[in-house]
């Protein structure tokens, strides 16, 4: 008998994230043998246990995939929406598997999305302490000077806690906007919206291009792919990282 923590057990099925699942328990969505799971230590064995979500049996564990999307403006990164707005999981239906986004872009931000079933890996790569690298392109109402990208990196106090950037470059500067290149390595909500606003420069566009060592290269807007063994193992690996990067990325960036 091999008895796991039911959310590990929902987490490893790619129902959910662990946190996600600790939210299904706590909303008493799970049943082990027609008993309602109400303690996150609560341990089952899928092999003999009778678990249920949401009144569907857990028969057996999907094959773990994991999905970059080109995600457009205009889309939620989210499985399903109360008010009806379109989400991202419209443009994956031709994806047979239960997926769900790895943190989130903003509904009028794009670019790379990972997406997946792997619960093991969604936990590692939006849990706060593995400090994963995001690298964005951020069209912004005027320029920064030097003394604003040196606040940017030495942090800015917002209202849930002090933040900042890892590394920023001003890529083009016009005489109403610019483009800056920016790496955080968190993910809190509008993080980089927020601390552009804080310096006083709104952010016009947002669009992601690398997820720690993943790159949305040319793949067009609203299409994705399947992430390579070897891409999925390079995320794996990660762990936190204290500097800078050594270089920017030599792939071309278009500007528009």
């Amino acid at each position: 008998m091999t008895l796991e923590r039911i959310q590990k057990i929902l987490a490893k099925a790619g129902i959910a994230s662990r946190r996600e699942a600790e939210r299904m328990v706590a909303e008493g969505r799970i049943t082990v043998n027609g008993k309602v799971v109400d303690t996150l230590g609560f341990k089952a064995d899928l092999a003999r246990d009778s678990i249920k979500v949401d009144g569907k049996r857990l028969t057996r564990f999907e094959p773990k995939v994991t999905l970059l999307l080109n995600k457009p403006r205009g889309y939620l990164s989210t499985v399903k929406d109360p008010k009806g707005r379109p989400t991202v999981m419209e443009l994956l239906t031709k994806v047979k598997w239960r997926i769900y986004p790895v943190g989130r872009l903003d509904f009028d931000a794009e670019g790379l999305l990972l997406l997946t079933n792997d619960g093991e890996l969604a936990y590692q790569l939006s849990h706060p302490r593995f400090s994963i690298p995001r690298t964005y392109l951020v069209k912004v109402a005027g320029v920064p000077d030097e003394k604003k990208m040196v606040r940017l990196k030495k942090g800015i106090m917002l209202e849930d806690g002090r933040a900042k950037v890892v590394s920023s470059l001003i890529l083009r500067q016009g005489e109403k906007n610019s483009w800056v290149r920016v790496v955080v390595t968190e993910g809190r909500n509008r993080l980089v919206k927020r601390l552009f606003s804080a310096i006083g420069h709104t952010v016009l566009k947002l669009k992601r291009i690398e997820f720690g060592p993943v790159r949305l290269g040319n793949l067009p807007v609203g299409q994705f792919r399947y992430l390579t063994p070897e891409e999925i193992e390079k995320l794996k690996k990660l762990r936190v990282q204290s500097s800078e990067p050594k270089q920017l990325n030599p792939n071309p960036i278009t500007l528009n």
